[in-house]
């Protein structure tokens, strides 16, 4: 067998069949034995933000924020950080113990599901978490009366491609990671930066121009929280549309990367 026969390419479209639904049901079903715990943090977490900061911090800005009000500006970028949050560490701290620690991949994978369904019904399951922790806390902001715009009932729709973006970012650094405690990495340098530089806070103009320029165009966050802010406040333009395709043209890439690594993690 010469070398070109053992050469296999790297980067495969996934072959994917029902059976991928299995394991998004199986994921399901193990979070909602525990609900009462899963909903707690999605629920107070955003009230506790708005209080403190929306209203308490909020109370010492003297100006608005394009031309909204404090806790304007901050409620929709909660929603986004909750669709971010919900599909990432799903997708890694989450996964890496369903795939290290209680084998429950390898045991899937022995019934008729492929390895390529099991990643591929985990990445669903992430972008379903984001889905119910970002209706959660859209639902509180509205209790906070914070939506101008019809427009925000098209935000859990978005929510599930920005999970499932989130997702597979995620779930590459399962692949990559050779310990849990390795998840410290990408959480210090990849989410808290998207947390603080999104646009979450503060306007991504108050940045310096070389700052202002990676966290508008890199950052998956940014385009997010842009494109929440459009739906609550009900300003929508072409970058929100420039916005939701880049979003879009992402996560088609990192979904069939990380499907991609576990395969060759589960199988090598």
């Amino acid at each position: 067998m010469n070398r070109a026969e053992n050469i296999t390419p790297r980067l495969a479209f996934p072959s994917l069949t029902y059976r991928l639904w299995k394991v998004w049901r199986r994921d399901l079903d193990a979070f909602m034995k525990t609900y009462q715990v899963n909903f707690l943090p999605p629920l107070f977490e955003p009230i506790l933000y708005l209080l403190a900061l929306g209203l308490g911090l909020g109370s010492l800005v003297n100006k608005t924020i394009e031309g909204i009000s404090y806790i304007q500006f901050i409620a929709p970028a909660l929603i986004s950080i909750s669709m971010m949050y919900g599909s990432f560490f799903e997708c890694t701290y989450s996964s890496f113990v369903r795939m290290y620690y209680q084998r429950t991949f390898e045991g899937i994978i022995a019934t008729p599901v492929s390895v390529e369904e099991v990643i591929a019904g985990e990445l669903l399951w992430g972008a379903t978490r984001a889905l119910i922790n970002s209706t959660i806390v859209l639902a509180v902001v509205a209790a906070f009366r914070l939506i101008s715009s019809p427009l925000f009932i098209l935000i859990p729709l978005l929510s599930f491609p920005v999970g499932l973006m989130f997702s597979s970012l995620g779930m590459c650094f399962t692949a990559l990671a050779p310990n849990i405690d390795f998840f410290n990495y990408p959480g210090f340098l990849f989410i808290t930066p998207m947390f603080l530089l999104s646009g979450t806070f503060f306007p991504i103009s108050s940045l310096p121009p070389a700052v202002e320029g990676v966290a508008q165009v890199l950052l998956p966050l940014t385009h997010a929280v842009n494109l929440t802010r459009g739906l609550i406040l009900g300003r929508v333009d072409i970058g929100l549309l420039l916005s939701f395709i880049w979003i879009v043209g992402v996560t088609i890439v990192f979904f069939i990367i990380s499907i991609n690594l576990m395969k060759k993690r589960l199988i090598d």
